[in-house]
């Protein structure tokens, strides 16, 4: 994991890693260097979580590729690629966005960065899932009160439109309702790496083969459902 580059002594060092087989990125089907741009740490701990779960070496190439951009800031992830590229290497890439920059053009013909965008608010909407918390938290619910009290604070995961537009951060958060309930902040990458296949939904399971497309990786057949549902 890196951060963009603010000097030209780090873009320097970014190309040189691409130029050498040794010690390039995780590759891309084309057998350069592959690299996954992230909004913040948090949403490449999120992503790696759930690559881990779907393939370990898919969350170790997340983990080598993830460029943090520091905000939504496409652009730099843009730039960033042009510029490994204008070295001669021929790189490839996935810019991971929130739906808040949906349609922002980042470049035309061979030298664009593709972007996927979640459907939902945030990265943490997609955690939301009260059984996949509860396992992450370790807490004991022999009574089952803990599972009832998460779903009364979380929306239904029946309940798309809310899903779509509730602050999940807000809910997560160390001073938010789910918190309250477990006695401590939630950790985002560790619910990611509790959840399990029949509870990822369909946006995630579109992502990690995007994924496996840039990596080169490929893994077991997960059974999806279209856009907007979870896996089976």
């Amino acid at each position: 994991m890196s951060r963009l580059p603010r000097t030209g002594r780090s873009e320097r060092a970014s190309r040189s890693r691409a130029r050498n087989p040794g010690s390039a990125r995780s590759g891309s089907q084309k057998g350069g260097p592959a690299f996954l741009y992230v909004e913040g740490p948090r949403d490449r701990a999120i992503v790696e979580g759930w690559a881990r779960g779907h393939a370990h070496a898919l969350g170790a190439a997340v983990r080598s590729a993830a460029v943090i951009l520091g905000g939504r800031q496409p652009a730099r992830a843009h730039q960033h690629l042009a510029g490994i590229r204008a070295g001669g290497v021929d790189a490839s890439g996935l810019c991971i966005l929130d739906p808040d920059l949906d349609g922002v053009a980042l470049g035309d013909g061979e030298a664009s960065l593709p972007v996927f965008v979640w459907s939902r608010r945030h990265i943490e909407s997609y955690l939301l899932v009260p059984d996949a918390i509860l396992r992450s938290s370790g807490a004991e619910d022999r009574d089952g009160r803990l599972r009832r009290a998460l779903r009364e604070c979380l929306p239904s995961a029946d309940d798309e439109a809310q899903l779509r537009q509730v602050d999940a951060k807000a809910l997560l958060a160390a001073n938010g309702p789910v918190a309250d309930r477990l006695g401590g902040a939630p950790s985002a990458s560790r619910i990611a790496r509790a959840m399990r296949p029949s509870e990822l939904h369909g946006d995630v399971i579109e992502l990690l083969g995007r994924l496996e497309g840039i990596f080169g990786l490929s893994t077991p057949e997960v059974t999806t459902r279209p856009r907007g549902g979870v896996a089976s």
